[in-house]
């Protein structure tokens, strides 16, 4: 069955907020409502695909004795994870359907070894053992909020110092959307303290699209301010839960978004609200209401 006949999943209310979903409501509330309420299917695309080829090669360097961990051993692990990926995920393989010859398969294969073998430049995994790979986090706040997700790795130094390490296939951002850029870092900074009562020493992100690392050292003022912030942003999902007000964001990012023919401000009509109304959201000054609410991410 290709995606675009797959059989939406079983609608759901929010249970949990993880970094990638924090940012889609704060990007578009309906778009939100799409994926975790409606869970309605996506297509795969080439970019994120390609980023989950390269975090599944760079997390199995790492079973590898530290003087075998090279550029070249790395860049020969791409194939072979491209086939395990595809065997967990068939409908990977709709990407190059149109493609008999194989040569864009094999240009998309390319770049990935590319940016695997970018990031000999600017790590050395001969020197690390992380302590955590691929490692799924959930803890529940006091106010009973869950958050969640993978953390793609945690170094402890022997001074019991610990870094959260995160890789991005894409370039880094210019400096003034780098506070957007940390929001995910500063969410796992979170999750961590919370679980092991340890502030991570350092935040990092390692961008091999542009062959650059974002660092950034928090301290507790900035975890509470994302914990308030995140407090925040689950009222406000709840309370468009409750209504059923899921209002679209406009931006330049709709043209990349799955669900125009869905959407009011593409003239399409979302799906019945599959879950039960049980307010009406207040009358708000100026009708600012999910439109006009700042949902920007937290700076740190």
């Amino acid at each position: 069955m290709s995606t675009s006949e797959q059989v939406p999943a079983e609608p759901r209310a929010p249970m949990s907020l993880s970094p990638s979903r924090a940012s889609d409501f704060m990007q578009c509330p309906l778009l939100y409502r799409f994926r975790v309420i409606d869970r309605l299917p996506e297509k795969p695309s080439e970019a994120a695909t390609r980023g989950t080829l390269v975090h599944a090669v760079l997390e199995r360097l790492f079973d590898d004795p530290a003087v075998e961990r090279t550029a070249p051993r790395a860049r020969a692990m791409v194939p072979g994870q491209w086939d395990r990926l595809l065997e967990s995920k068939p409908e990977l393989g709709e990407l190059f359907a149109e493609d008999p010859e194989g040569e864009r398969l094999a240009g998309w294969l390319g770049e990935a070894e590319r940016l695997v073998e970018r990031w000999f430049t600017l790590e050395d995994p001969t020197r690390l053992e992380p302590a955590e790979r691929e490692l799924f986090v959930e803890t529940e706040l006091d106010s009973g909020l869950r958050l969640r997700g993978v953390i793609d790795r945690i170094d402890v130094a022997p001074s019991g110092d610990v870094r959260i390490v995160d890789y991005k296939t894409g370039k880094a951002p210019r400096p003034e959307y780098r506070d957007g850029a940390l929001f995910q870092m500063t969410f796992y900074a979170l999750v961590v303290w919370r679980l092991r009562q340890v502030i991570p020493r350092r935040l990092q992100l390692v961008y091999l699209g542009s062959g650059e690392v974002l660092t950034y050292d928090p301290v507790e003022a900035d975890l509470l301010r994302v914990e308030r912030r995140l407090l925040a942003l689950w009222d406000a999902i709840r309370l468009a839960t409750e209504t059923g007000d899921w209002r679209p964001r406009p931006t330049k990012l709709c043209g990349w978004c799955d669900h125009q023919a869905v959407c009011p401000e593409f003239g399409g009509t979302p799906p019945v609200y599959p879950l039960k109304i049980v307010s009406v959201r207040p009358p708000e000054s100026g009708d600012s209401g999910q439109g006009r609410m700042d949902l920007a991410p937290p700076a740190p």
